[in-house]
């Protein structure tokens, strides 16, 4: 590769080239990104998924031509990227990477804006107040959609043969139906009444200033689509500021009067990163959809051209060899309702549902009392070890400077509960996963006194792992590794999986990762109430806990588990710890079917925090 050599190294999955994209979708989707961003400030490796062969049918047809590229097996990845899902980019210590096509993404977005402030376009891709694809896939419908749902997909519908390819994928008409919901804007109300404003301005010239009042409300019941793109201006995020106030009439307009937004990008008026993430994947899907009508899918086609329409999607397209396929328009929509998979935003209550069921954590209880199941809480295994913080580095302590005293001892507390129970299961050379990890309370302690076990902290915000990252450079640490990534994109193996206070269904997801590789873990859960059924796990787990309650009757225990906070009754807090210990006994059931040895236990002194249970698992 030519260039000088940049800080950051991209690496993107090869497998096949199919004429003018590369597999998979997420490698032509990160080069596109890159070629929109003209961005030159990494080193861009594609990796074989095995030993590249000397008649190797690598060519640069559908590479773009601004890049330059080096070709890789996969045993040539830096270890900490092996242990990743791709596309990854690692900084050139190779301690800290980021993972996955969202996450990947945004950071070509601020590298980008970093290197040159003047790119501000590039960096208004993500959107009012920046948060374009932040939410992690795993509780974020529209991030899932985006970042994984239609890329896979649309490559699976290229896969196909071209008599195979009669139907149009689910996840496609899922994004269909995305386009014709309202929009959703900061601002919303301002927007729309600025809408009316620039409606009763179209029916004024059209009516040369006569009898505008009629054809303002005939105009209004049409509402073009055409009147969002002079707020959108077909670049990039911008926040429309009225020069003038609004007449009188229309600000005393009420909200239900207003007309709706209508989709003109992807989020709705704005071009964001969204938009440059779906483009590629729905080009390629006209391209080898030529057998289905545009009037399947109205919206989309008109995405589709109007995105074509954006400057940098223009150069991007030239650079990556792509042609744009001219849509012939809708005619005649027919509704395809798109079968929606279960997510985490979808009601099951009516599968679940119970005729009788009655409201309340006592009927439950009682109900689960009655069969024999009560929370049971094991013996602290080492109920008075602690650290000597005062003999530890600054940089240790979580509470150095940014927390009250009464904060910075609880934490210290809890760090202690978590640490002996890892140091007791721990052994020389095991790899110690820190999930969930924030900024590295945990991991760090771990990798200072542990100094021949390899620590990982896997966490999604980008702010928290560089403040842990900050802690671990002024100790100079060496065995630890910062993976900024959603957790289902960590594939490594591990000994010791960890986590303090893992929000809802991150604890079960920690769990799950562990018990895939049979590793022990230590886990302190929290936010009982935002546990709910998701496309991979349905509650109550345990076949004990099925058999007694319903869905419904699991979801009082998890939002009564939440009622444990030192200003509320000692009697409704003592209600809420025993729906903890129950929630959690049904993940100890569940987890024993696969070989564990599972307990559930109460941080020492409980006072440390008000969610202080423990769960620990080893494998049998």
């Amino acid at each position: 590769m030519k260039g000088s050599v940049t800080e950051d190294h991209l690496y993107l999955d090869y497998l096949h080239q199919k004429e003018d994209c590369i597999l998979p979708l997420h490698t032509s989707i990160s080069l596109f990104l890159l070629s929109y961003c003209d961005c030159k400030t990494f080193r861009v490796f594609l990796v074989s998924p095995g030993e590249i062969p000397s008649d190797s049918q690598f060519t640069d047809e559908a590479l773009p031509e601004s890049l330059e590229f080096c070709l890789i097996e996969r045993c040539q990845l830096p270890s900490v990227v092996q242990s990743c899902c791709l596309p990854a980019v690692v900084e050139k210590n190779g301690m800290f990477c980021r993972a996955g096509l969202a996450v990947v993404s945004r950071h070509i977005i601020n590298r980008t804006y970093e290197v040159d402030p003047s790119k501000k376009e590039v960096l208004e891709l993500l959107g009012f107040k920046k948060t374009c694809l932040k939410a992690c896939a795993e509780i974020s419908e529209w991030t899932r959609l985006c970042e994984i749902s239609i890329p896979l997909a649309v490559e699976n519908f290229l896969r196909q043969s071209p008599d195979e390819r009669q139907s149009i994928p689910v996840e496609v008409l899922q994004f269909e139906k995305k386009l014709g919901e309202p929009v959703r804007v900061h601002n919303d109300d301002k927007i729309r009444r600025q809408k009316i404003q620039q409606q009763n301005l179209l029916v004024k010239k059209e009516s040369n200033n006569s009898s505008e009042e009629g054809k303002s409300k005939e105009i209004q019941d049409s509402s073009p689509a055409e009147l969002e793109l002079s707020f959108s201006e077909l670049t990039v995020q911008k926040i429309p500021v009225s020069t003038n106030r609004e007449p009188s009439n229309i600000r005393k307009m009420k909200t239900s009067e207003l007309p709706p937004l209508e989709h003109i990008f992807a989020e709705g008026l704005y071009f964001t990163l969204a938009d440059v993430v779906l483009f590629p994947c729905i080009h390629l899907f006209w391209v080898f959809c030529k057998n289905h009508q545009d009037k399947m899918l109205p919206l989309i086609s008109s995405w589709y051209q109007r995105v074509q329409k954006v400057p940098g999607i223009k150069k991007a397209a030239a650079k990556c060899k792509m042609q744009f396929v001219h849509c012939r328009g809708p005619s005649s929509f027919q509704d395809e309702c798109p079968q929606r998979p279960c997510t985490a935003s979808d009601e099951p209550e009516e599968e679940n549902g119970d005729a009788h069921f009655i409201g309340g954590p006592r009927p439950t209880m009682t109900k689960l009392m009655k069969s024999g199941i009560e929370a049971v809480f094991c013996p602290h295994p080492h109920p008075t070890w602690a650290l000597d913080w005062d003999s530890l580095p600054a940089a240790v302590n979580p509470g150095e400077g940014k927390m009250s005293s009464d904060r910075a001892l609880r934490k210290r507390q809890q760090l202690n509960n978590l640490v002996a129970l890892v140091t007791k299961l721990a052994r020389p050379g095991d790899v110690i996963v820190d999930f969930c990890s924030g900024g590295g309370h945990v991991g760090i302690v771990l990798a200072h006194i542990l100094p021949s076990c390899q620590i990982i902290l896997v966490e999604n915000k980008e702010l928290s792992l560089m403040r842990a990252k900050e802690r671990s450079d002024e100790l100079g640490l060496n065995n630890i590794w910062f993976i900024q990534a959603n957790m289902d994109y960590f594939k490594g193996t591990f000994n010791i999986g960890v986590a303090l206070h893992a929000c809802g269904v991150a604890t079960d997801m920690v769990i799950e990762r562990c018990t895939q590789v049979r590793a022990a873990f230590v886990i302190s859960p929290c936010c009982y109430g935002f546990i709910q059924n998701t496309a991979k796990f349905t509650f109550p787990q345990s076949h004990q806990f099925k058999k007694v309650l319903s869905y419904k009757e699991h979801m009082v225990l998890c939002r009564f588990a939440d009622q444990t906070a030192v200003q509320l009754p000692p009697e409704r807090r003592r209600i809420g710890k025993h729906c903890m210990g129950l929630v959690d006994l049904d993940r100890a059931w569940s987890v024993e079917r696969c070989n564990y040895s599972v307990q559930v236990t109460s941080m020492e002194p409980e006072t440390c925090s008000p969610k202080n249970n423990l769960i620990v698992g080893v494998p049998i």
